[in-house]
């Protein structure tokens, strides 16, 4: 019976055996380089020993301590790992089973914020175009994905919506360098449209994954929203799932834009895909209020600060940080994304390479003067994933940024500790798809 074909293009899903490092080996043989790490989940490859190491010996004396009945070494050392890795800018994490939960918790830890401040009415949520935050239904409320919405509307929250921040697909008759400030006061002007005394927080992603292929926001633009949503009484919520944990230089992303949300959001890097593990961090100004009228977050769920999934994300967190992996990700990734601009010089219709740290996009379209894309039709990213598959590289194929169905970006996200020589392999072997889709 053949499996059902997956969303990236490929026809036939292998079944995969095992991983070593920076590479994956199906049940054929076949040995394939992980260089998207998965969905920019795997910081450090598969199989590492410590890690596994790790897993095993809390096995041994308990998988699972249930966190509302107890604590345990790993979640209390876990937390106060990422704590101090975040600068010590937050004061409570709420520990989640996957990114979406995280999200999840961050709308609802915004409302009772401000239901423990007796402000009721703060109810509505902002969000920007073109963005994603997950699959639970509050987070997909606030995700402007057509494809991954369109069998739900109906049933979604509603929700506000603004540009997206990119300097790529500028808004018309906008320059540059004034792209933070229009889209700081079309933000604005949104509140005042539905009242400060009506919305509760404004959530993006400081730089957009799979909904936009890798899209930093531009200089400012950070600052120039904090700076709205605090003169309204307004939560920011960070969703680093995808761009935190390391991935783009810093631990925290917006740590590269000198500011500290109300509520972050991270996942993925957390514990580098060896455990499912997410988690909801919150400032001292968020927390208080609920902890004097309610006593604890009203959020979590049965497998909140899983004990295994702890002391994985607490081995993984260890390494990162013993051998440098971050500054790694920070210094070479700049050579690494100069490395891919280098070889895909070639083809005019790579329009834009951009990205920070092992975070990098490659937009692709049709004509680079008018940045028009390729028709939806002819799937390019997809047809660009399957053929680097097929040729042993695992990249990300994203589709439907520019008007929800057209649009084609790669992401490519190696593990932190991936060796120039692997860093060179995806770069050889990317521009070999990318050439072999655009003369098919």
């Amino acid at each position: 019976m053949k499996n059902r074909p997956s969303g990236f293009g490929i026809e036939e899903l292998p079944r995969i055996l095992h991983g070593q490092g920076s590479y994956v080996f199906d049940a054929a043989g076949k040995r394939y380089l992980d260089g998207s790490g998965g969905p920019a989940v795997f910081c450090l490859g598969h199989a590492h020993p410590e890690v596994n190491a790790a897993i095993s010996k809390q096995l041994q004396h308990i998988a699972y301590g249930y966190r509302y009945l107890f604590t345990s070494s790993a979640l209390d050392d876990l937390t106060a790992t990422v704590l101090r890795l975040c600068g010590g800018n937050f004061k409570d994490i709420v520990f989640t089973g996957s990114g979406s939960e995280a999200v999840e918790g961050a709308l609802k830890i915004a409302l009772q914020h401000f239901a423990a401040r007796g402000l009721m009415q703060k109810r509505h949520f902002i969000a920007r175009r073109r963005s994603w935050h997950g699959n639970t239904l509050g987070a997909l409320s606030v995700s402007d994905f057509a494809q991954r919405r369109r069998a739900f509307e109906g049933s979604l929250l509603d929700v506000t919506f603004v540009s997206a921040a990119n300097a790529y697909r500028l808004p018309d008759g906008v320059a540059a360098a004034d792209l933070a400030a229009h889209l700081a006061a079309e933000l604005d002007r949104a509140i005042q449209s539905l009242g400060p005394h009506r919305v509760a927080a404004f959530i993006f992603e400081p730089i957009v994954g799979a909904a936009g292929g890798v899209v930093p926001a531009p200089e400012g633009y950070a600052q120039a929203i904090q700076a709205v949503c605090r003169k309204h009484d307004v939560l920011l919520i960070a969703d680093e799932v995808m761009c935190g944990a390391g991935r783009t230089g810093t631990w925290r992303a917006l740590e590269q834009e000198g500011i500290v949300p109300d509520i972050m959001c991270i996942a993925k890097g957390l514990a580098g895909g060896y455990i499912p593990l997410g988690a909801t961090l919150v400032t001292q100004q968020v927390a208080a209020p609920i902890h004097g009228e309610h006593g604890s977050f009203m959020t979590g769920q049965t497998f909140t600060g899983h004990t295994a999934a702890c002391a994985a994300g607490l081995a993984v967190q260890h390494i990162v940080e013993r051998d440098s992996l971050v500054d790694r990700v920070r210094t070479a990734g700049a050579e690494f994304q100069q490395a891919i601009r280098a070889a895909l010089s070639k083809f005019d219709e790579v329009g834009d390479v951009r990205g920070r740290g092992f975070f990098v996009g490659i937009e692709l379209v049709c004509d680079p003067a008018t940045k028009a894309p390729f028709a939806a039709e002819r799937a390019l990213s997809f047809d660009v994933g399957a053929r680097a598959f097929a040729d042993g590289l695992i990249c990300y194929p994203c589709a439907g940024h520019v008007d929800g169905t057209a649009g084609d970006t790669i992401i490519i996200a190696p593990p932190y500790n991936a060796g120039d020589g692997e860093l060179e392999e995806i770069v050889s072997k990317l521009s070999r798809a990318i050439e072999a889709s655009l003369s098919a």
